[in-house]
């Protein structure tokens, strides 16, 4: 019964994840499917530019996957005050953060995306696009932090609702605004990064009305759990209703285990950004065909690892309550619950993909070269998917339960010297272009995955959880 409990719970979680990713993604994919038939070289400097975007959400992130991972701990052994002061620093930090970013893509797009090679008869429409969007990207910051706490504690249902909201006001803001309907002027690329922008504002005001209820309601420990709490409460001056009280004197404790959790959970991903912003460098230099390409692909087949990233997300909440309660043994099954599911699902949709691949294109673009290049990418990617769930599993999991270094040095070392040196040699040296490329970076994904599966099954990762240490 508490078997059939747990993954009740799991899929309780995991369905508002599954719905609020999907629309994420759709909030980027958007752009790409309007910008079509606009034109394919609005497609590709919008392309590039998202993935310069998706490096600076990644930076923010460091805080946010930090807060979540020491809120999913807290909240599991019940201690309040903590869970309190994460929260309030992750806000701060996360906020001087985006503003001084903003700052710096707003006044620097051009060099900027000189620099990563777009380009010249693409820059005033990437240049534009990076401006608008780049300047508002602090919303962005407080949006990721406040939808990490609300998924630490459960409340998966509440970032699912504000994605809903946003994805509709952002298709209908690119509808107004790129092709100029209800009395609206046409403003092209510059539309889609005022349509998307506006709706990640919304998403932040939304996402923030929900955090109060945390605060009434929250971790109610339980009696085993106020045992350990009396060894490690932290003192409160004032009233205990009163938020001031939690952050005098200034939790500089906490601080240090944000960025100790953080630093490490975002380097492996930030590693992974900066490399693919590096591919697409290269890429760029293959043709504008084999980039727009590229762009077309990723937009697709993001779609196809959405099941294991949010059945993974889901199960790294319950695992981190588990760890924060020192549940190793219960963690280790519903991750190994998890991943079976996750490679399961993500495989069935990634052979669909490989069959009605081409139906999608055509409904994208006529250009036949892209057509033909974009099924094959989808072949490849199908032995590709493989090492992807590994290694979205492992790495989460493993951070869940506050093993975030080893990620990080597997990560590193393969994405630079596989992902990145053999993908140039093999495409560009060797002149097999695009399909080289992916060819190396299925190598990579899968090694990586082989080698963080065993990290994980080796179940080192035990007594590393911030609670353990109280």
């Amino acid at each position: 019964m508490t078997s059939i409990s747990v993954k009740r719970n799991l899929y309780k979680l995991t369905m508002p994840i599954f719905i609020d990713i999907a629309l994420v993604m759709m909030l980027g994919a958007v752009d790409t499917v309007m910008l079509s038939r606009f034109s394919d070289d609005a497609v590709a400097a919008v392309g590039l530019d998202n993935q310069l975007m998706s490096f600076v959400f990644l930076i923010y992130q460091f805080v946010s996957m930090g807060a979540a991972i020491l809120c999913a701990q807290y909240y599991g052994a019940g201690f309040r005050s903590r869970f309190i002061q994460i929260v309030g620093i992750a806000l701060a930090v996360n906020l001087l953060l985006g503003m001084a970013i903003s700052a710096m893509l707003f006044f620097w797009a051009e060099p900027l995306l000189t620099a990563f090679g777009l380009r010249e008869n693409l820059m005033a429409d990437g240049a534009s696009y990076l401006k608008i969007t780049g300047a508002l990207s602090f919303f962005q910051a407080l949006s990721l932090t406040f939808s990490a706490v609300l998924r630490s504690t459960g409340k998966t249902i509440y970032p699912m609702l504000t994605t809903v909201v946003v994805n509709i006001i952002n298709i209908l803001g690119n509808y107004a605004l790129i092709f100029g309907h209800w009395g609206m002027p046409a403003m092209g690329v510059e539309g889609a990064a005022c349509a998307t922008a506006g709706s990640r504002i919304i998403s932040m005001i939304l996402l923030s009305c929900f955090i109060p209820s945390l605060w009434p309601s929250g971790l109610k420990a339980t009696e085993e759990q106020r045992k350990r709490l009396a060894r490690v409460k932290a003192k409160v001056v004032g009233k205990k209703n009163a938020l001031k009280g939690y952050f005098r004197p200034f939790p500089r404790q906490e601080l240090k285990n944000l960025f100790r959790i953080g630093i490490p959970a975002m380097s492996e991903e930030m590693s992974y950004s900066l490399s693919q912003i590096v591919i697409t460098f290269f890429i760029n230099q293959i043709s504008t065909e084999a980039l727009t390409t590229k762009v077309y692909c990723t937009t697709i087949i993001v779609f196809v690892i959405l099941f294991s990233t949010s059945i993974v997300q889901g199960g790294d909440i319950i695992v981190g309550h588990y760890i924060g309660q020192l549940r190793y043994r219960a963690a280790y099954f519903l991750g190994n619950y998890v991943f079976r599911v996750a490679i399961t699902l993500t495989l069935i949709v990634a052979t669909l993909l490989v069959f009605g691949g081409q139906f999608i294109l055509r409904f994208l673009t006529d250009n036949e070269e892209i057509i033909r290049m974009g099924m094959w990418i989808f072949v490849i990617d199908w032995f590709l998917d493989i090492g992807r769930v590994k290694n979205i599993f492992a790495c989460g999991t493993l951070r869940a339960t506050g093993d975030a270094i080893y990620p990080v040095i597997v990560g590193v070392l393969s994405q630079w010297i596989i992902a990145v040196g053999v993908a140039w040699f093999v495409g560009i040296h060797l002149g097999f272009g695009l399909l080289g490329m992916w060819a190396a970076f299925c190598l990579d994904e899968n090694l990586r995955g082989v080698i963080l599966m065993r990290r994980w099954h080796s179940q080192k990762w035990r007594g590393k959880s911030f609670t353990a240490k109280l």
